[in-house]
């Protein structure tokens, strides 16, 4: 079996196993559950492919670990809204949002969202039968498609580069208007909370998604973004 049909095998058996359900607190399969990102990361880890002990964690950082461990870029030779060009075990990714992987055949696998409709909060395992599940395949939509090219040898992580970036995300508070704000907005939506329109104003609507949001992850219910809030926010 190549390392490419052990990850995608992976996925496919937890998503046809009720007891691997959704969570975005215990993602990792502490109890059972998953979150997108840490589902295709730990499928591939598994199969031999060092990309979660490389530093892979969500989707925002998924795609630079990945190339480093023996993926390619194919996207370009795509076609996203019907997927043709797809091959079996390749890693639909939208950076800012949500992974999966393609099963072949017209199909996804993936983690969703849980029994309850939200990304915290459920039952361990899955009660719905669509927290993990194998559906098909719609174009998220996806900005990235990774292939893994490193069959037949043994897997070699490149170099990291010798620079890195920083960003620095700042507290947002009721008022505020910021790209980052917007960002915020996103990624509410993202995880299945109501932030209104993506305008980069930190308006009511925003303020009570962020509460929200905080109150499910266990957080100051302040509705104001600071470091522990945009933590749990990046997360895949």
């Amino acid at each position: 079996m190549t390392t490419t049909e052990k990850a995608i095998s992976q996925m496919e058996a937890w998503a046809a196993d009720d007891s691997h359900g959704y969570d975005q607190q215990y993602r990792w399969g502490e109890r059972g559950d998953y979150d997108c990102s840490a589902a295709v990361i730990q499928a591939w880890e598994l199969a031999g492919v060092p990309v979660k002990s490389s530093g892979a964690t969500y989707t925002g950082n998924m795609r630079g670990v990945f190339l480093r461990c023996g993926f390619e870029d194919v996207t370009a030779g795509i076609d996203l809204a019907t997927g043709s060009g797809l091959q079996r075990g390749d890693v639909l990714l939208n950076i800012s949002n949500h992974t999966a992987m393609y099963c072949g055949n017209g199909m996804e696998v993936e983690a969703s969202i849980n029994e309850l409709g939200t990304v915290t909060g459920g039952q361990p395992g899955d009660q719905t039968g669509r927290e993990f599940l194998v559906r098909p395949y719609r174009n998220y939509p996806w900005n990235c498609v990774l292939r893994y090219g490193g069959e037949g040898g043994t897997t070699s992580v490149r170099p990291r580069p010798s620079y890195e970036y920083s960003v620095q995300l700042g507290l947002l508070k009721e008022g505020m208007e910021d790209v980052q704000v917007r960002t915020v907005q996103q990624l509410l939506a993202a995880k299945g909370y109501e932030p209104g329109e993506a305008d980069g104003i930190m308006g009511e609507a925003t303020v009570g998604a962020v509460r929200a949001f905080q109150e499910n992850s266990a957080l100051l219910a302040d509705g104001e973004v600071g470091g522990d809030t945009w933590s749990k926010l990046l997360k895949g």
